[in-house]
Order: C-alpha cells, then structure tokens, then sequence
C-alpha cells in the first residue's frame, strides 16, 4: 500500500491583511482577508468571490432565503499589499532586531505588521 504524504506550504497571508487579486472576475480589486484556511491554502476576502446559496423554509423563513455569501479564493491567486508604499509586494521572511523570524515586503524591505 503506498502511503501519501501531504505537504504543507507557508503561507504568505494572515488575517487581516490588505491583499490584491491577481486572476478571477475581481482581477486587480483589493480586499481585506477575513479568514485562512492553511490545510486547503485558501483564504476568504471579503466582498470578493460572492456565491449565492438558497435555504429552504424554515421557522426563521417560512417562504425560504437566499443568502450571500464570499467564497474562498486560492492563496496563489492573491498578493500582499504592502501598507507604507500601497502597492502589491512579494512577501519574505527574515529575523528582526529582537532575533524573531518576522515577514517583510521584497519590494520596499519593511516589516510587515501582524493583523
């Protein structure tokens, strides 16, 4: 039996940060992430990648309800924007003053600020 052995990326977004859409209908539109999923290496951004979903009657909703809600997108498909220079960055990692392991923008060389 060959065993499969998953291999985990590290991830460049976290929670919060500002990020730019590379590919999909909301190319080249900005957002804030709302939440990642690390094991699927996909993000939520929020108001991008709306799908509809449609719920049947209940107590709340005796006629039924369609919802509205985002979607997640591919990590890969989106780029960090760096918050000093405002524009879209690739991210590294590198140790800061205090000798932690800290993200920072390839384009402008700054620390990115977690959240």
């Amino acid at each position: 039996m060959k065993q499969t052995i998953k291999k985990s990326f590290k991830i460049h977004i976290r929670t919060g940060d500002r990020v730019k859409i590379l590919t999909g209908k909301h190319r080249n539109e900005q957002g804030t992430v709302l939440k990642v999923f690390p094991k699927k290496y996909r993000a939520v951004v929020e108001g991008m990648n709306i799908v509809v979903r449609h719920l049947k009657p209940s107590t709340e909703h005796p006629k039924g309800t369609i919802q509205r809600i985002p979607s997640s997108i591919h990590i890969s498909n989106l780029m960090l924007i760096d918050a000093v220079s405002g524009s879209p960055t690739r991210v590294g990692r590198k140790c800061n003053e205090a000798g932690k392991l800290q993200r920072y923008a390839k384009k402008t060389g700054n620390f990115i600020k977690n959240g």
